[in-house]
């Protein structure tokens, strides 16, 4: 087998430059991994990529396949005698456009990049974990280093990001703030949140005030969200932004401000994400997958993400398990 299906784009442009295309089966080199995609994340840098933004100014030629996240099977291991096995069940994550995205029945990934996919969930959830977790990991725990005594108001809880980074900072002891729409509210409650803010009726600077992080998952580009978020943070506290692009001036703004702020750009760290299968295991954190859409749906995926209402993760269902 030589030839593989793939949903790809020739450029850039809106959803319905996805297509479904035969393109040349990736060959693994030194110490990757070639894997069987069961199915795939969808995430926003998938979009914005997509559309022009994002991570396309790295695009080297097309046609091009998006895609960061997996859950499959192993068919070639790293090297004999590593421990995960040709058959073995894995998810992890891939950095497009090093390597070849995800929306594909193959991909090749380093060794690092990839973890035992937890036994309790099925690939679809499982595809739906790693790059969202291990964003909110990275957001929450590294750089926010969320602890007991400590509050954070977390943008966007209900989104693939926000709903992990919740259970995170609640997990470590942290009050967790958090915004989300009038029919997300009780189910942020149950992810851990303290206090959930509907931002369809009031402005979260009007009711929040001196907290110690803000992990700001929407940037400076709607409705001055960002620029908003620097006045509810005590003096010197901390902002975390993540979304690629969204607020160029931050440094400066949050130094005027007097507080202080970092971006943040999650690394492919399966040595992290095997920490994170602990507490998936465990029932700790949990994955909420709102919506599956087939390979050949991809579109109509990046549709659905764009709309900004997605409760948790969309996942493409590439292949059979």
């Amino acid at each position: 087998m030589t030839t593989m299906r793939a949903s790809v784009i020739e450029g850039t442009g809106g959803p319905d430059v996805l297509h479904m295309a035969e393109v040349e089966r990736p060959t693994k080199v030194n110490a990757e991994f070639l894997v069987k995609v069961v199915a795939a994340g969808v995430n926003p840098i998938d979009t914005k990529s997509r559309s022009g933004a994002g991570v396309s100014a790295a695009f080297a030629g097309y046609p091009i396949i998006l895609g960061n996240d997996f859950s499959g099977i192993v068919v070639e291991s790293s090297y004999d005698a590593h421990p995960i096995k040709p058959g073995d069940e894995v998810y992890g994550m891939t950095m497009v456009p090093r390597f070849g995205g995800t929306y594909a029945e193959y991909i090749t990934v380093p060794a690092t990049c990839i973890a035992r996919k937890p036994r309790s969930l099925s690939h679809v959830e499982a595809a739906g974990v790693p790059l969202a977790a291990l964003t909110a990991w990275g957001a929450v725990v590294d750089v926010a280093k969320a602890h007991e005594g400590q509050v954070l108001l977390i943008h966007a809880g209900a989104g693939g990001v926000g709903h992990f980074a919740i259970q995170f900072a609640t997990f470590f002891g942290a009050r967790v703030i958090t915004t989300g729409s009038t029919r997300n509210s009780s189910w942020l409650h149950e992810l851990g949140a303290a206090e959930v803010i509907d931002y369809s009726t009031t402005r979260f600077e009007d009711v929040v005030h001196n907290v110690d992080v803000v992990i700001d998952l929407i940037g400076n580009t709607k409705d001055d969200t960002g620029t908003r978020s620097l006045g509810v943070l005590k003096p010197g506290g901390l902002l975390v932004n993540v979304p690629t692009g969204s607020w160029p001036t931050l440094l400066a703004d949050a130094a005027a401000a007097g507080v202080r702020a970092s971006g943040y750009r999650v690394p492919a760290d399966g040595s992290t994400l095997a920490v994170i299968s602990r507490l998936l295991e465990s029932g700790d954190v949990r994955v909420f997958v709102d919506q599956v859409f087939d390979l050949d749906k991809a579109s109509e995926a990046h549709t659905a993400l764009e709309t900004g209402h997605t409760r948790g993760k969309i996942v493409l269902k590439v292949s059979d398990g």
